[in-house]
């Protein structure tokens, strides 16, 4: 993620090979300059509500190609996808059971 301070946005992008791009922007209050305590404390609480939100963005854009590249995986292997399998190991490196 960027912070943009001239345009006052914070800004995450991703890219791969395999999936579309996508990007995501939160506009950001401006800060004046010299900012006082209540400021600086009110810019503050914005970005992280705008990290927050990019970030339940990001979850679901990221799960959703999860989603896609792993039904793109079991059509090459002409199978169906084992959902009660896949839940049970998200977020794992799993080796394969060799039948």
């Amino acid at each position: 993620m960027d912070m943009d301070m001239a345009s006052n946005s914070l800004t995450a992008s991703y890219t791969s090979s395999f999936s579309e791009p996508f990007a995501i922007t939160r506009s950001l209050p401006a800060l004046e300059s010299p900012a006082s305590v209540a400021d600086k404390t009110s810019y503050l609480a914005s970005l992280r509500s705008a990290v927050t939100e990019a970030q339940a963005q990001i979850n679901k854009e990221l799960t959703s190609r999860m989603e896609e590249d792993n039904a793109r995986a079991a059509a090459s292997k002409n199978g169906v996808v084992d959902d009660a399998k896949e839940e049970e190991n998200y977020g794992e490196e799993v080796q394969e059971d060799e039948d």
